[in-house]
């Protein structure tokens, strides 16, 4: 499963590939391209978590054309025997920067750039923008979900509703980074070196006679890592006394329970309830594990409701993003032999940004909290011994002078000349630096619903470039 085994190569859309056949053909297979893969504005969130780029690394230092795929190009007959030649020895050569995994980004701001012949960078468009869109929009929804659990642990369960195997492994593993704990998918666990979980299924409770035999029966499996699902047949009247007989037996045997998990019904009524049973039994510290059909704003609403929730397990909704299928993830070219390169569009969102770029973040030095970003080209410094003036990118009447900060550069390069040049983090290293990189925002821009606007600029010579490419465009 993982990309570092696979050959992705034609993992692409059949254009990209005539597109490389055209660059062939014309002599411009060698141009030096640049081109930035970022997301446009969302409906939901005002940010995203970047994520997927460990694999988009593992996916190009494996790009090469087999003897099968070759064939099947021939096959199209879309192509002539040089170009399918020079397949035979094509491998990447590129450098790209990127964001570390888990941090914190915002539209028009860069996840990847990639600098390559123009045939090479072409290639890998598509495939580039499954590999980080997915994971990126997965870790931004479990951001999401865990930002509203406020301090409670998220499980990650959404392997059987994930759109394939794919979506399932690396969910799961955008999902830690985001902030999860855990993962119920055994074989992600295995690939990233994650902990995986789970309780027993309702189908274990039906089959046995009873129901307190078929908890006896789990406890005596697992004494220290009883978690019992009490909603097969009545929560309240049978399975909640009967997980305190179990935890009354294991506890005679030197054992400490771990709690109770709700699958159905009220849960906010059904948790408050079930935490003053535990309570009354003795059992203060069991905890109460709750899932079905959650998300963000389902668990906002029962924590306002005083649920008693310790720990949520979120499938469906994070792991296909329920409320927010797609990242508006896009590919542009950016720069061509050193010449900055622009799209130019009606619709403003789709207007790009010019030239090789960078993005900085300013902080404040007294309080370490992030106040502004500024795209600029990748040859700019920002003097943080002075003050600065950000600007609004359109709205330029809109200004603000920033004080007493200092500079960050978002990028690394992972790789250069078609080699990786950085060992990536563990998955939970990632999830404490994505933790980390949010705790540099006020709360106001990190709310679930109407977020303070943060304030991303252009440089002025970025700025005055890409006024200039407008009205040349005319």
């Amino acid at each position: 499963m993982s990309f570092s085994k696979r050959n992705l190569t034609l993992l692409t859309d059949f254009y990209e590939l005539t597109m490389m056949y055209g660059y062939f053909k014309s002599g411009k297979k060698d141009q030096k391209a640049v081109f930035d893969l970022f997301f446009r504005p969302l409906t939901e969130s005002s940010f995203c978590i970047a994520a997927g780029v460990e694999q988009a690394v593992e996916y190009l230092e494996n790009l090469h054309f087999d003897e099968e795929q070759i064939e099947f190009l021939r096959s199209t007959k879309a192509f002539d025997e040089d170009f399918l030649s020079y397949l035979k020895d094509f491998k990447w050569t590129g450098t790209v920067k990127a964001v570390e995994e888990g941090q914190v980004v915002f539209p028009y701001e860069p996840i990847l750039i990639v600098e390559a012949p123009i045939i090479q960078a072409q290639l890998v468009e598509a495939a580039l923008l499954n590999i980080v869109n997915f994971q990126t929009l997965i870790a931004t929804k479990a951001q999401r979900v865990c930002h509203s659990a406020n301090g409670g642990s998220v499980l990650e369960f959404g392997l059987r509703r994930a759109q394939g195997p794919d979506a399932a492994i690396y969910g799961a593993r955008a999902s830690i980074i985001g902030g999860c704990t855990s993962t119920s998918n055994v074989l992600s666990a295995q690939m990233f070196g994650l902990d995986p979980k789970g309780t027993h299924a309702h189908s274990w409770v039906m089959s046995f006679d009873s129901e307190l035999e078929a908890f006896m029966a789990y406890a005596k499996m697992y004494p220290d890592g009883c978690m019992l699902l009490v909603d097969t047949f009545d929560t309240l009247a049978s399975g909640v006394p009967n997980a305190i007989k179990t935890f009354d037996w294991l506890k005679s045997q030197g054992h400490k329970p771990v709690g109770i998990r709700l699958d159905s019904g009220d849960l906010a009524y059904l948790s408050k309830q079930a935490r003053r049973m535990l309570d009354a039994a003795g059992y203060e510290d069991a905890k109460i594990f709750v899932s079905g059909d959650l998300d963000e704003y389902v668990i906002s609403s029962l924590r306002e409701q005083g649920a008693k929730i310790d720990v949520y397990g979120v499938g469906t909704r994070m792991i296909v993003s329920q409320s927010c299928p797609s990242l508006g993830g896009v590919y542009k070219l950016a720069s061509l032999d050193g010449v900055p390169k622009m799209k130019v569009s009606d619709n403003t969102i789709k207007t790009t940004n010019p030239g090789n770029k960078t993005v900085y973040r300013l902080f404040c030095r007294k309080t370490h909290m992030a106040i502004a970003d500024v795209i600029a080209f990748c040859d700019e410094t920002i003097d943080d011994t002075k003050d600065y003036v950000i600007t609004h990118p359109i709205e330029r009447w809109k200004q603000k002078t920033v004080v007493d900060f200092y500079a960050v550069n978002l990028y690394q390069t992972v790789m250069q000349n078609g080699k990786r040049i950085v060992d990536f983090p563990t998955v939970y290293e990632l999830r404490e630096n994505c933790k980390k990189n949010l705790n540099g925002f006020w709360e106001e821009y990190r709310r679930l619903t109407v977020p303070h606007v943060y304030k991303v600029d252009l440089s002025d010579k970025l700025y005055e470039l890409k006024q200039k490419l407008l009205s040349e465009a005319k």
